[in-house]
């Protein structure tokens, strides 16, 4: 008796925390876009990579050798894909350019990547301003990566991702140096 009475006990404490210690809410974004804007116009235009977390240090291990990443959305040559321009700066100074094209899911803001069927982007609001998070998901990797149209937005927004993503189970945080000046993008 004694053992049922502790058990229901500690399974209300366990209720009880998870109603105080809950994560805070991310709203994944809707093809309604911001500001009466249909997504994804509002979400075009030139982002900076800012930081990464995930379940483990191996999810990240890409962004390892990287100093600053900055991108440039545009619509593609068809209206449900997004072409995306990047340029790395690698720590060691070197500048690497990267494209690839998003193809968009009717109705929906997920992302699929041309070339990776495996590889699934979902896009959330950030309470940071000029912000975007994304949920990348691919075969044996999950990762939330931070996005911000300035290449230094405020510490609070980091400090927000990281507490949202290290309450979603991501254990491994990092975050970009952005020491060097960011690579110039190509203007294909």
């Amino acid at each position: 008796m004694f053992h049922q009475i502790w058990a229901a006990l500690l399974y209300l404490y366990g209720i009880l925390l998870n109603s105080i210690y809950q994560c805070p809410e991310h709203s994944q974004l809707t093809t309604q876009g911001v500001d009466g804007k249909e997504f994804p116009e509002p979400h075009l235009g030139q982002w900076y990579f800012i930081a990464g977390a995930a379940p483990t240090k191996e999810e990240l291990a890409t962004f390892d050798p990287v100093d600053n990443i900055v991108f440039n959305m545009a619509v593609g040559s068809e209206p449900t894909q997004l072409q995306l321009h990047a340029t790395i700066r690698t720590k060691n100074g070197s500048c690497v350019p990267r494209e690839w094209i998003y193809h968009l899911t009717e109705g929906s803001t997920d992302l699929r990547t041309e070339g990776r069927p495996d590889m699934r982007t979902k896009l959330f609001s950030s309470s940071c301003p000029g912000g975007i998070m994304l949920k990348e998901t691919g075969q044996g990797y999950q990762r939330f990566l931070l996005y911000n149209r300035l290449p230094h937005p405020p510490e609070k927004c980091v400090e927000e991702f990281q507490s949202l993503t290290s309450c979603l189970d991501s254990k491994a945080f990092l975050l970009t140096p952005r020491k060097q000046e960011a690579c110039k993008l190509s203007s294909d």
